[in-house]
């Protein structure tokens, strides 16, 4: 079996509705509270920032009730950092956690810290990141099982392969990797999955998307159909009875409910540009888009580019993967001009390959299954493992001898 290189990941759950009032003394800390503000983890929390430190929290709570998590900066003696958190403890509703940003490395500070209930203890200066995950972490639950990454593909274009890819990535995670995975169809009037997994299933998404208050762990359980041991497939209707001009957070509840469930959701995001659309890639954990060789697409690519990096700023950037290369007679951008134009890498170049793609579309199945060591299947595999940090080292053709090699030396060694 190849090799398998973990690559060390900073997962962070989204932060719940909550409200989170900060109190600082410094204008470097309240500008790394506004910018972790802007965090797409933090969208759903109401977010406030003061100045003042713990003295200022203590006078505001007095005669207002305190919200889900309060944020004090402390410069040290000078802020008679124990002597407010004791004040505030006083006015404080229950159930409230407070987060300490201080400038003093002092073990039994933070002892004393501890003691009276503080929920985390952060040293000066703090990056955006470690901010919001201590939030995080306040709400999530001990021995709790690591909520599930989004991993969202789109074209650059109409017709580039996006979703082909998609579920292509999704199986080889799903197979190759071990890992319970949910591809998720969202194009839901042409979605093309259930074709390309054979699949009819009667419900799909559009029931969790039109009736979201009915949906819940029950009813999405039902709405997935099984592809395989560890790929479940969450279908579109493919019918055109009703329009979908779906709200901006249409999308939301479905995606908590599939990130308490499994570890990896692919999502197949249509061509198509809406305040939803937005929304679910600027959320996503990981972001795939598929591009074809030509000027069109390289101008949608650096646009998507550029909106992504204004809203994920501390996020990876998005992968791109070049599809279809090397259509005989097709004047083409080269993948090194194609790079250079971005100023960006490019994840995956996926060959141009009618006979494997066309069989598998027809058949339902995927490209994998047609040909498990052709060179499409090859860089989707290294890819795949890319995304979710298990990159598989690759073989070599004596690599693939040696245990017949191996055994050979031992018959004539004996």
């Amino acid at each position: 079996m190849a090799d398998l290189h973990e690559v060390p990941e900073r997962i962070i759950a989204p932060v719940p509705r909550i409200t989170i009032q900060a109190f600082c003394e410094t204008q470097e800390a309240a500008a790394t509270v506004e910018t972790a503000c802007l965090d797409r983890r933090m969208q759903k929390a109401h977010t406030k920032v003061q100045m003042g430190g713990g003295l200022a929290a203590v006078e505001a709570y007095k005669h207002a009730p305190t919200p889900n998590v309060i944020i004090i900066e402390t410069q040290g003696a000078k802020s008679k950092p124990l002597e407010c958190l004791d004040a505030l403890a006083e006015v404080c509703d229950e159930g409230t956690k407070v987060i300490v940003i201080g400038h003093v490395n002092d073990v039994l500070l933070y002892r004393q810290f501890l003691q009276r209930g503080v929920s985390e203890y952060l040293m000066a200066p703090v990056d955006p990141l470690t901010l919001i995950e201590a939030v995080s972490g306040l709400f999530s639950a001990p021995g709790a099982k690591p909520v599930g990454r989004t991993i969202t593909v789109i074209g650059a274009k109409g017709g580039v392969g996006a979703s082909t890819i998609a579920h292509n990535i999704a199986w080889t995670i799903a197979r190759g990797q071990g890992t319970s995975t949910v591809i998720a169809d969202l194009d839901i009037a042409f979605g093309t999955a259930g074709l390309d997994f054979n699949q009819d299933p009667p419900q799909g998404i559009a029931e969790a998307v039109f009736a979201p208050e009915r949906l819940d762990t029950n009813l999405l359980d039902r709405l997935l159909s099984k592809c395989s041991d560890n790929l479940s497939l969450l279908s579109a209707p493919a019918v055109l009875d009703r329009t979908t001009d779906l709200s901006e957070p249409a999308f939301d509840h479905l995606i908590d409910l599939l990130r308490a469930t499994v570890p990896c959701i692919v999502l197949d995001a249509p061509h198509q540009w809406s305040a939803w659309t937005r929304r679910l890639l600027i959320s996503s954990d990981e972001i795939v888009i598929v591009a074809a060789p030509e000027l069109a697409s390289l101008r949608n690519t650096k646009n998507l580019l550029t909106l992504l990096q204004q809203g994920r700023p501390h996020d990876t950037p998005p992968r791109i993967v070049l599809n279809g290369v090397g259509v005989p007679k097709r004047p083409e951008i080269s993948s090194v001009e194609f790079a250079k134009a971005l100023d960006a890498s490019l994840d995956a170049i996926i060959p141009f390959d009618p006979a494997l793609f066309g069989t598998a579309a027809n058949n339902g199945q995927m490209i994998s299954e047609i040909q498990p060591h052709a060179k499409a299947t090859e860089v989707l595999t290294q890819f795949a493992g890319r995304l979710t940090g298990r990159i598989e080292a690759p073989r070599t053709r004596l690599s693939l001898l040696e245990p017949l090699l191996s055994k050979l030396g031992r018959r004539k060694a004996s």
